[in-house]
């Protein structure tokens, strides 16, 4: 893999994390479309590891947001009060949010990766993210904020996110999906599915680097990896600004219409 074809790989992947057209299913589409042959499990590790460029633009923008998260649930643990406030409260939910997709993707992992190389079974999952936001938006109420997620709410999200562990379901168009059928509005459920994102990309990250560094060739994969990290953080930063406004006046069905179309396309033509 070279620096450019990187670079490339991490725009994409930064622009498709959050905005809900499946990151995986780019990753796995692109190098196809564009005639690029990489290495099947070095491949599978530059997609897991070039995530961590959007972990860190998520990181990086609701920086306020986990610091507060953060000290309220440091400090209801200390008080023996861990559930006081409404952002201690949310350390909980998102942990809770994260638990089925670490438990799924461990048993899953050889089934998971195996996936990552079929193109035509990217294009079904494509479709299956189409359905997911049609139904999000047929189904949901749209009258709750984040303020009134209970634990209830971040199970079933969580359960939702175990889907886009597969190409082409996309993880915040699966999350966002799940929080709206739990009638939380656009931008609230887009919020708490950003925020639930970074111990997932921080686990698939860790896991990742332990067969990185197995590669015998690992030294010679660092500066592309390097250069995917950098582009994927830089557009998944713009990608949350504008997707966070775009909700707030906008339905999901143009992103349900990308991937019927994409997902179609890829099975029809192969």
């Amino acid at each position: 893999m070279s620096v450019f074809q990187a670079v490339i790989l991490g725009i994409v992947q930064g622009l498709t994390e959050f905005i809900p057209v499946s990151s995986s299913g780019h990753l796995v589409l692109v190098p196809h479309v564009l005639g690029w042959r990489f290495d099947q499990s070095q491949a599978f590790i530059f997609d897991v590891l070039v995530q961590w460029g959007t972990l860190f633009a998520v990181i990086v923008y609701f920086r306020h947001d986990l610091k507060e998260i953060a000290q309220a649930f440091i400090r209801g643990l200390f008080m023996r009060q861990p559930f006081a406030t409404e952002d201690a409260r949310m350390g909980w939910y998102l942990i809770i949010a994260t638990i089925p997709a670490v438990v799924v993707g461990l048993l899953a992992k050889d089934l998971v990766e195996s996936a990552f190389a079929s193109a035509r079974a990217t294009g079904f999952f494509l479709l299956v993210t189409a359905a997911l936001l049609v139904v999000a938006e047929l189904v949901g109420k749209r009258n709750r904020s984040t303020g009134q997620i209970n634990w209830r709410d971040a199970l079933w999200i969580g359960c939702s996110q175990v889907l886009a562990l597969l190409p082409g379901v996309s993880r915040s168009g699966s999350t966002i999906a799940g929080g709206m059928t739990r009638n939380l509005d656009r931008s609230s459920a887009a919020r708490f599915s950003f925020l639930m994102s970074i111990p997932v990309l921080f686990g698939a990250g860790v896991l990742a680097c332990k067969d990185l560094f197995a590669m015998p060739t690992a030294d010679h994969f660092l500066l592309p990896l390097a250069a995917g990290f950098l582009a994927a953080l830089v557009s998944g930063y713009a990608a949350i600004r504008w997707l966070i406004a775009y909700l707030g006046k906008h339905s999901l069905y143009v992103f349900a219409g990308y991937c019927l179309l994409i997902g179609l396309a890829i099975i029809f033509t192969g």
